[in-house]
Order: C-alpha cells, then sequence, then structure tokens
C-alpha cells in the first residue's frame, strides 16, 4: 500500500476492499457491503485505469474528478450481490453517497459516458458520476425513472436522516414498490402528470362459466370504471421525496382528482344510517407489539393529530412519547426520537380522509386509494410522504364500490365453483367441470378480513418497509400505527348483511 495509506490498483484486493469499507455510508449490513465491494474490486481488476478512479472518487468524496468505472451491463440491468438484486449504479451509490437512496432518484452527469440510463453494453458504476434528484409528481416504484422522459423542475434533494448505523445522516427511507409524495412548491407553477391506468383489484379479473356469472362480472367491471381511467393529476403543496410514489397537496382553487371525472362535491350520504360516535380508532405499534391502549377520535374532532410527544392524550391529540414498553429496543427508541410533530389526519365529508406530515422526516402509507390513483393494485405499494405533504389516502365512495363488487364477486365465484365441482358447468376447457372450479377459487377465498383492509390505513414513521428496504412489513419498522376508519366499517357491516359471504369451500 502507498505511503499516504491510500490503495491503488496495484495492492492486493483485500487491501483496497479495507479502505474502500472505511468509507461507506452504513445503509446497508457490513456482510452486503463487503461482497458488493469484493465483487467490484474483482471485476476492476484487470481495468487498473478505472480501479484507481474508484479509488480517488471513494477516498476523496469526489473532490477529485474521476473517470467512468464500468461493469458489464446484464440481460435485465441488475447485479445479484448477496442474493440481492438491484441496479448497479444504484448499489454504490446507497454504499458510498447516500443510504437511503431510491432507484428513482438518479441522474447522471453530462460527462458520463457510461451512465445507466444510455442503455450502452458498460454501466458505470461511480457514484461521483450521478446526481440525486427529486421530480415533483407521481412515479411508480416499479417503473424505472431512467426509462421516463426527464420532468420538469426536478429539484436537488439533500441527504435525509438516517439513523441505523450513522446518525449524523439526515434521512428517511425510500422504497416496497414505494410511491413518493411531496409537498409542492408554493406559489410555483402546478405540473400536470398522466397517470397510467388503474388496474382493477386480481379478484375481479377470474373468468366465469355460467351466464350469470358473466354478467356479474360485467356489472362488476363497469362498478369499477370509475377508477379505470386515464387523468391528469394536479400535484399539490411544499416539497420533499424518496422509494414505494409521489403525491402532493392539492393546490387552493385547483380541481380535485376526483371532481375532474365528474363527480359533484356535495353528494348524497352514501347510507342513512346515523355516522358512528368516533370516526376512527388508532393503534400504536412497535414492530409486531401493539403498545398502550387504542386510540378512538370521536366524530366530534374531525382532525386528529398522533405526534411523539409525551403531553397526555385525549380529543384531537395522540402522543406516542408517554406509552412505555418494557421490551423497547434501542432502535425503536431513537425511531420514537424522530417522530416529532408527527402527523394530522382530518376526516372530511362522510369519511373521506386526508394526511398532512408536520414531522421533519417522512411516513410510509399503505393506502388503497393512492395505490389505484397511482396505476397500482390494491396492496402493492408503500407511499412514502414528505415533510409539509398533504395528500387524500382514503375515498370513502371508492372503497364502498370496492368492498360491493369484492362481495359480489365472491359471492358468485362461490356459487359459480361450487356448480363447476358439481360437474354442472360443462364448457372448453373443463374436465368434468373441474378446470373452472379451480379458476374460480381465488375468487371465492375472498373473506370478510379482505374486505376489512380495505377500512384501514397503517402508516409508519421515520422507516420505511418493502423490497427496497430490510424490512419486508410494516411490522418489521419500529413505530407505526393502525387506522381503522369506522363509517367505512359500518358501511361494509351494511354489505355484507345485504351480500353475505360464505366461508370458502375447500375442492374434494
Amino acid at each position: 500500500m502507498s505511503i499516504t495509506n491510500t490503495p491503488t490498483s496495484n495492492d492486493a484486493c483485500l487491501s483496497i476492499v479495507h479502505s474502500l469499507m472505511c468509507h461507506r455510508q452504513g445503509g446497508e449490513s457490513e456482510t452486503f457491503a463487503k461482497r458488493a465491494i469484493e465483487s467490484l474490486v474483482k471485476k476492476l481488476k484487470e481495468k487498473k485505469d478505472e480501479l484507481d478512479s474508484l479509488i480517488t472518487a471513494i477516498t476523496t468524496n469526489g473532490a477529485h474528478p474521476s473517470k467512468c468505472v464500468t461493469i458489464q451491463r446484464t440481460l435485465d440491468g441488475r447485479l445479484q450481490v448477496a442474493g440481492r438484486k438491484g441496479f448497479p449504479h444504484v448499489i454504490y451509490a446507497r454504499l458510498w453517497r447516500w443510504p437511503d437512496l431510491h432507484k428513482n432518484e438518479l441522474k447522471h452527469v453530462k460527462y458520463c459516458q457510461f451512465a445507466f440510463d444510455l442503455k450502452a453494453d458498460n454501466v458505470c458504476v461511480n457514484p461521483y458520476h450521478y446526481e440525486r434528484v427529486v421530480s415533483p409528481g407521481i412515479v411508480p416504484q416499479n417503473l424505472d425513472p431512467l426509462t421516463l422522459p426527464a420532468l420538469p423542475g426536478t429539484l436537488m434533494v439533500k441527504d435525509e436522516y438516517e439513523f441505523e448505523n450513522q446518525p449524523s445522516h439526515s434521512s428517511a427511507d425510500g422504497h416496497h414498490q414505494t410511491i413518493q409524495h411531496q409537498p409542492s412548491r408554493p406559489g410555483g407553477p402546478q405540473e400536470s402528470f398522466s397517470s397510467p391506468a388503474l388496474l382493477p383489484p386480481p379478484e375481479g379479473s377470474s373468468s366465469a362459466s355460467t351466464s350469470a356469472f358473466s354478467s356479474l362480472a360485467a356489472g362488476a367491471s363497469s362498478a369499477t370504471s370509475g377508477w379505470l381511467r386515464n387523468g391528469n393529476f394536479s400535484p399539490p403543496v411544499p416539497h420533499h421525496q424518496n422509494g414505494h410514489l409521489q403525491h402532493h397537496q392539492p393546490m387552493p382553487n385547483t380541481p380535485q382528482y376526483w371532481l375532474s371525472h365528474n363527480e359533484i362535491a356535495f353528494q348524497p350520504p352514501i347510507s342513512n344510517h346515523p355516522a358512528p360516535d368516533y370516526w376512527c380508532s388508532i393503534a400504536y405499534f412497535e414492530m409486531d407489539v401493539q403498545v398502550g391502549e387504542t386510540f378512538k377520535v370521536p366524530a366530534s374532532c374531525p382532525t386528529v393529530t398522533v405526534d411523539g410527544y409525551v403531553d397526555p392524550s385525549g380529543g384531537d391529540r395522540f402522543c406516542l412519547g408517554q406509552l412505555s414498553n418494557v421490551h423497547r429496543t434501542e432502535a425503536i427508541e431513537r425511531a420514537r426520537l424522530h417522530i416529532g410533530k408527527g402527523v394530522q389526519l382530518e376526516c372530511k365529508g362522510e369519511g373521506d380522509v386526508w394526511v398532512r406530515c408536520l414531522s421533519d422526516h417522512a411516513v410510509f402509507v399503505q393506502s388503497y386509494y393512492l395505490d389505484r390513483e397511482a396505476g397500482r393494485a390494491p396492496g402493492d405499494a408503500v407511499h412514502k410522504i414528505y415533510p409539509s405533504a398533504y395528500i387524500k389516502v382514503f375515498d370513502l365512495r371508492q372503497c364502498h364500490r370496492q368492498m360491493q363488487q369484492q362481495a359480489a364477486t365472491a359471492q358468485a365465484a362461490a356459487a359459480a365453483q361450487a356448480a363447476a365441482v358439481a360437474g354442472n358447468i360443462p364448457g372448453p376447457g373443463s374436465v368434468g367441470g373441474i378446470a373452472p372450479a379451480i379458476s374460480l377459487s381465488a375468487a371465492a377465498g375472498i373473506g370478510v378480513d379482505d374486505l376489512r383492509r380495505l377500512c384501514i390505513l397503517r402508516m409508519s414513521f421515520v422507516k420505511g418497509w418493502g423490497p427496497d428496504y430490510p424490512r419486508q412489513s410494516i411490522k418489521e419498522t419500529p413505530c407505526w400505527i393502525e387506522i381503522h376508519l369506522h363509517r367505512a366499517l359500518q358501511l361494509l357491516d351494511e354489505v355484507l348483511h345485504t351480500m353475505p359471504i360464505a366461508d370458502p369451500q375447500p375442492l374434494d
């Protein structure tokens, strides 16, 4: 090794890896980081000039100009390290620059000749040949932003709080097929983004074997036509971002998304039943353990704040800081410190719900409404809501239509399945009626719990979960809440009374 203790391409791989490991940002485990760096150094051992460029870039934190550092592009563009696959330029940018980076946030510098999006045979993985940007708009996480046209008004994003291994970094994890929701800039021009066609729930896709079931499926299809559409979504509030779609608060005098589809602002109530005394109940969890009592929000308080302070809870404020847990770990304790002002939940109209992020750090939301608005299958994404963002996360009418459709689909599928098992539905491709029954089994398996999920919101503070995180479930996040929406649950009870769902019957 050289006198300056900075290795060169002539040094042993072990020495180079050790030196580069000292500059990692701490977002990944030591084992993963070491495997990734070892893999890269070995690939570059025969390209000494590029290896020296990598060493220079990393050990000087990009202070000195460096050349492209390239590896061969794989067929699917992704690199596998320690059993995990990811885009190579993103993997190394996370290791050495932004531990909370989302794959949709990188833009190459002009002088990079082998940037990922240039589609060359080789890919540059020099972290200092990329910049981190935030695109104000809705970008589904499963889309590679590098294949999309550049969006106007992109902003450089500064590092956000990341405390797991490096408390000095400021970051909020980015994203499970995460969708980012940023506030829009006050007074700035509103960008319009065309949202992709929204996907119907998979349950509605089952083919029917009888004319009755076919007609019902057609009815279910028309029932969902309200959200199977392309449209312009006007992003809304100030700005921030990261990885499950981006959402923004609608600006004053901006037509709301649902109004742009010929829905009127003031509609008659969905049900004549009196509204519940409490519009929602909120349970707080640390990992998979509920902490404290469930907090009920009275109908007289349409706005409730959930924060990390230690004041007594009551009425329109649920303070998580005063809740104790004998099993609380140090990691959970650190996360709780960053809940801060938390979030504000607001019930509008008969039961629509909006969220405002008051915290200095992002929150992550599971919302079927946002899934559909972003063109995702229900339950397929996590939504990252940035500080100051104010967005709608629940639409009561849409939820009601969805529960009616799923209940009808399950009921009809169960009937068709029973008939198929009895051999009463001969048809092309069927063998004694069994084949159609198998094709209907998924739809027939819809249960009450599946419908209840439509009436529930889940939200984690500071930390996200999903494919882009080490945490695959919200139950692995340090602090999160589950919000049960009582008006929606009341409507579900009515739906189940008019359209009871039998327990799924297994096939013989």
